[in-house]
């Protein structure tokens, strides 16, 4: 037996718990498999992986991955079979519960067998990558998942932040399945989710801009996701298939989410579309058992046990809930006395299938094609290309519905009248191809300006297409920026996607001067507010760590005054003496805090990473560093979402700009610059994982080493995993 082996067997048998491949002969196939791949870290600890076959790349890509940070591809993993509550306890239950109603073992299972020949071997390439890094990392202790199997690769199979499932409310869902093993009581209410701790707008940037607005005549595509910070991974993974993506990768996949390729760049924002739908199911207890009306038919509720375990003090334990189904999907909340079933895609062999092939498209007509599939129901995507083409694709997953119907709410399930007819085509939905403007965007908001003049005319479109109704200040922003502009370059793009000004403060802090110049010279709170109202007459409503203005404009929003440029509640504008109470109010607090109202915005918005806790902790006593930017609240594109802690009075960001990347597509190569959240390593004893965090705060992207000749001299080193 070769001595590594006999290392790696011996260090298997001293890890207790631990599932690992059976036998050494699995294990040498594993180790023989590594030696086909080659992993090349740049200077900025970025995987560069390479294998001859585009399983191989998938295997190196996602060693790596657990490299960097094994915690979080666990828990992306742990989440998307609803095992939580089996790491975190019984809090944790119905979450669990939402995602096995969806996601089961069983019909995963199934769906790998009859998955084609090409995507088997990627998802066993995925499975083996993760074991043989547990194999010979046997210091790492999963919390649940001690082996991955290949179907499992098909539970988290788009890459999204939020997927549809999470839609379905928590709150309903315990409502309705409260007691454990009882029958759901006809009339209790469902009301939503509650509202999430900070109000941060979720989502990304996407901005393609095509060769007439830029200085030499290349597109450029913005990669600008905002997502919860150290989301995702960076990196490349090339083949002798053909495969040469390099982007950002959500932990424990497979494909590269949002990136590019030598020809090819893709962005995917959140859409607005409406691809998930609720129906009101009539339904009488008969025998045993339930029915529901659908027509003039009785038909039969079907039933079925989940069991959800979860850890306790004293061990594992489990609850068992009884679910039921009608032909439109899971019963999940109720009513008024009507059950409530939900219906949304649920491909995750076309998602998955989708999702990787888009990655090896080389020109407009083959992304289109792999479109075709329709299983990437969450996102818009902006897109770019060698060719010169740019263009702005709403959601890839729109039902055909009868446009009698509001289905915004819940539609009546007993009426056939409701069901899908099929799916809206491509060309059908919502989208843009090289616009007249010279640019497309999305900020995750409605579709109808991506282009400027040139936008989608929203007339030629069924109403229930789009559901966000709502133009957010991030796109009155792009407009701004993008309108006109004929000679962008790389720089300059850059430029754009971090430019100061807040469109929504151009709203509410003219207003507030106007309340303040409303009131009589003797008014006491007109005085008291003299100078910050001075300092906030001039303001040009840009951000910068020495803004004082700033400063004031958040802290005087925070006081209830006003949000995305509009009142808060949509209740009854403020009186003048009101806004500027809340002025004043933001003032003292300030000082309170900082020891005067004069506070630059950079001494209060923070970046700090502390350690490799998914869920950060905060604290005003160990470094952190000032950032520049705000929240898209106020329309920054440049998105910072930060808040005060329990016992900091700084704010710090946990959401928003993460991987930022500008990208160039020639006829010949590609060029691009990035920055990512911190680092891209998860070990805080790693140099990697914060030594981006003051080019990401100051908007400094570094370059892209696409080609082998970029490494010359920026390579860290190179092995094969295992070694």
């Amino acid at each position: 037996m070769p001595r590594f082996l006999l290392v790696v067997c011996v260090f298997l048998a001293l890890a207790p718990g631990r599932q690992v491949p059976s036998g050494s002969a699995d294990l040498a196939r594993l180790q023989h498999e590594a030696q086909g791949v080659t992993i090349v870290r740049d200077d900025w600890g970025i995987a560069h992986v390479s294998g001859k076959t585009d399983a191989d790349a998938v295997f190196g890509m996602i060693y790596a991955q657990a490299e960097d940070d094994f915690n979080r591809v666990e828990t992306n993993f742990i989440n998307s079979q609803g095992r939580l509550a089996e790491a975190e306890g019984e809090s944790a239950v119905w979450r669990d519960l939402r995602m096995k109603i969806f996601i089961r073992p069983d019909a995963m299972q199934a769906a790998y067998a009859t998955s084609p020949d090409w995507l088997k071997a990627l998802m066993t390439a995925w499975a083996d990558g993760l074991n043989y890094y547990l194999a010979t990392h046997p210091s790492v202790k999963p919390r649940v998942i001690a082996h991955f199997e290949p179907w499992m690769a098909l539970t988290f199979s788009e890459g999204s932040i939020g997927g549809d499932i999470e839609s379905v409310s928590l709150q309903g869902l315990e409502r309705f399945y409260g007691s454990a093993g009882a029958s759901p009581a006809p009339g209790r209410d469902a009301a939503g989710d509650a509202a999430p701790d900070d109000s941060e707008p979720r989502g990304s940037n996407g901005i393609a801009i095509g060769p007439a607005n830029t200085t030499n005549h290349k597109p450029l595509l913005l990669i600008n996701p905002h997502t919860s910070f150290f989301f995702r991974s960076e990196l490349q993974m090339t083949s002798g298939e053909g495969l040469n993506a390099y982007g950002a990768s959500t932990w424990g996949q497979l494909f590269i989410y949002q990136g590019f390729n030598p020809r090819v760049g893709w962005m995917h924002t959140t859409s607005g579309g409406d691809g998930v739908d609720e129906y009101l199911e009539t339904v009488s207890k008969k025998g045993s058992g339930y029915v529901y009306r659908y027509g003039t038919e009785e038909r039969p509720v079907t039933a079925e046990t989940i069991v959800v375990p979860y850890r306790t003090a004293g061990g594992m334990s489990s609850r068992e809930f009884t679910v039921y189904r009608t032909h439109h999907g899971p019963i999940v909340r109720e009513v008024d006395g009507q059950w409530v079933a939900v219906r949304m895609m649920q491909e995750p062999v076309k998602a998955l299938t989708q999702s990787f092939r888009r990655t090896k498209a080389t020109n407009l007509a083959e992304y289109r094609q792999v479109m075709d599939l329709h299983a990437n129901s969450s996102n818009n995507t902006l897109y770019a290309d060698a060719d010169g083409n740019i263009g702005f694709f709403f959601t890839n997953f729109m039902p055909k519905r009868d446009p009698r119907f509001d289905w915004s709410r819940p539609v009546d399930g007993s009426d056939p009248a409701t069901e899908w007819q099929g799916l809206l085509s491509n060309d059908e939905v919502p989208h843009l191809v090289n616009p007249p403007s010279g640019f497309a965007y999305n900020s995750n908001d409605w579709p109808w300006d991506a282009a400027g003049k040139s936008s989608i005319d929203r007339a030629k479109y069924p109403p229930y297409v789009e559901k966000s109704h709502v133009e957010m200040p991030r796109g009155v922003h792009a407009l701004r920026v993008l309108g006109g502009k004929r000679d962008l370059t790389v720089q300059g793009l850059i430029d754009a996607a971090f430019d100061a000004y807040q469109p929504a403060f151009a709203i509410s802090i003219p207003a507030l001067v106007r309340a303040w110049d409303s009131l009589p010279e003797t008014s006491e709170v007109r005085k008291k507010t003299a100078e910050p109202i001075a300092v906030l007459r001039t303001w040009d409503f840009r951000w910068g760590v020495d803004s004082i203005a700033n400063s004031l404009a958040v802290y005087y929003s925070q006081q209830g005054a006003v949000r995305d440029g509009g009142r808060r509640g949509g209740g009854p504008a403020p009186e003048p003496e009101q806004l500027v109470r809340n002025l004043a109010a933001a003032a003292d607090r300030l000082t309170a805090d900082f020891g005067t109202w004069k506070t630059p915005w950079g001494r209060i918005n923070r970046f700090q990473r502390n350690d490799d806790a998914i869920v950060q902790q905060f604290d005003d006593n160990k470094p952190s560093i000032p950032v520049m930017f705000s929240s898209a609240t106020w329309g920054s594109l440049a998105s910072f979402g930060a808040r005060t802690y329990p016992g900091t009075k700084k704010m710090y960001g946990t959401s928003g700009n993460s991987f930022v990347a500008v990208v160039e597509f020639g006829a010949d190569a590609v060029h691009a610059r990035a920055v990512t959240a911190g680092g891209e390593s998860g070990d805080p004893a790693s140099k990697h994982f914060d030594d981006q965090a003051e080019r990401y705060t100051t908007g400094n992207l570094r370059e892209v080493y696409f080609y082998p000749p970029q490494l010359k001299g920026h390579t860290e080193r190179t092995y094969h995993p295992g070694q």
